[in-house]
């Protein structure tokens, strides 16, 4: 039996088709707590206008939410929506700021529409199961009806045509996963649209983390410019300043040849370390600023993949010039890239690929190497998506064991 086959036959066992199938099976319970829901919040709705019907609004907005929180739980755990929490109901001190918060909660209203546009999706979902999952298992017991007195009158003239009747059965039990999952889509859509946390939620969020991300990329640059001139420039500029004290005293008594020869080779030695202080500070500066990107992205780019010690294909398409910060942080992430590339790939030829497309900047670098590169596993990817989110950017890794790998970098053109 091929591949195909056996697939086909599995199916229905699988464990994504037993929990949607247990989802379905606990659809009635949540539209039917929804419906309740519904209509003690129709009722507090209208008695709204006296202080009984307030409290009543507010006490249902908040087991709305409570419902919400339910209902994304199953929808996660059983239907495989991926639907992050909203962020919790904080209300200030005091029975009227409680009251407020809980009107003005926009996850709970969220979760009320949910209860509402469920319905429709609800009966869809579980007149598709019921039609397939038991037309199936009815249409597949054919040759047992005559068995059943209730049944005698179904059952059909002959085993021929029992025969075929029980193999129609048999293909809507194999298609019943298909079609529950299918039917689920509403569902989901609707779990995924009003159950997580807001479009304005999900912006001020991702704001917030970019602003600790930028906070602690600043903090760590600064520590590590700081380590790099306390360990070596200012060494060195000690070590200068020391030659050079002991060249001033030998030529004090420069009347002496030994003396005057010292002082010679003190000199010098100071010299090779102000040439070699000036290179780590040349060094250091342009890792703060690349002087590369004063001619643009696709230069520095291009200068950079020629140095690169394996062959990198480089081609580029940038019709607009992005903003300093993302040229910046696209050279960076280039830099990073070919570094790991070079030391973990194992790779013989690289490709990088520079777009500007609606907006955004697509950097996109690819290896020959043998993959298994991901976000924690030691190459600095990590550090590398914490700066690309600082300025709401986004990156894709696809490494299979075995390669090739592919990375995608995605910046907004403007800040």
């Amino acid at each position: 039996m091929d591949r195909q086959a056996e697939g086909l036959i599995t199916t229905p066992v699988r464990e994504r088709s037993q929990r949607e199938l247990a989802y379905v099976l606990m659809l009635p319970f949540m539209a039917g707590a929804g419906l309740v829901h519904l209509v003690f919040m129709l009722l507090s709705v209208i008695l709204a206008a006296n202080l009984v019907g307030m409290p009543m609004l507010a006490l249902s907005v908040r087991a709305a939410r409570g419902l919400g929180t339910a209902n994304r739980r199953l929808a996660r755990a059983y239907a495989g929506v991926r639907v992050p929490d909203p962020a919790p109901l904080r209300a200030g001190p005091g029975l009227l700021n409680r009251l407020g918060t809980a009107l003005g909660d926009v996850t709970g209203w969220r979760a009320v529409i949910h209860s509402l546009l469920r319905l429709p999706a609800a009966m869809l979902a579980c007149t598709a199961a019921a039609g397939l999952w038991g037309g199936g298992l009815l249409l597949l017991g054919c040759p047992l009806w005559g068995h059943f007195p209730a049944w005698a009158h179904l059952t059909p003239p002959g085993w021929p045509v029992a025969a075929l009747v029980s193999a129609a059965g048999l293909a809507l039990l194999l298609l019943a996963p298909w079609g529950v999952h299918l039917a689920l889509a509403l569902e989901r859509v609707l779990a995924r649209t009003l159950l997580g946390p807001a479009p304005g939620e999900i912006r001020i969020r991702r704001l917030e983390q970019a602003r600790a991300l930028t906070a602690e990329d600043a903090v760590t640059r600064l520590r590590r410019i700081e380590r790099d001139l306390h360990d070596g420039t200012a060494a060195r500029l000690v070590t200068l300043a020391m030659s050079l004290g002991m060249a001033q005293d030998e030529l004090d008594q420069a009347d002496q040849p030994q003396r005057l020869q010292h002082a010679r080779v003190l000199v010098d030695n100071a010299h090779r370390s102000a040439k070699e202080t000036v290179a780590e500070l040349r060094d250091l500066i342009r890792g703060i600023h690349p002087p590369a990107l004063d001619q643009g992205l696709e230069v520095a780019l291009a200068t950079l993949t020629a140095r690169n010690p394996i062959p990198v294909r480089f081609d580029a398409d940038l019709p607009e010039r992005p903003a300093p910060a993302i040229e910046a942080i696209a050279y960076f992430c280039t830099t990073e890239l070919l570094a790991n590339v070079v030391k973990h790939s194992g790779a013989r030829h690289a490709a990088i690929e520079v777009r500007v497309r609606d907006g955004l900047l697509t950097l996109r670098v690819r290896d020959d190497g043998t993959g298994g590169a991901a976000i924690g596993t030691g190459f600095g990817l990590r550090g590398l998506a914490a700066r690309i989110q600082t300025l709401d950017g986004m990156i894709d890794i696809h490494s299979p064991a075995g390669g090739p790998t592919v990375i995608t970098v995605q910046l907004p053109l403007h800040i």
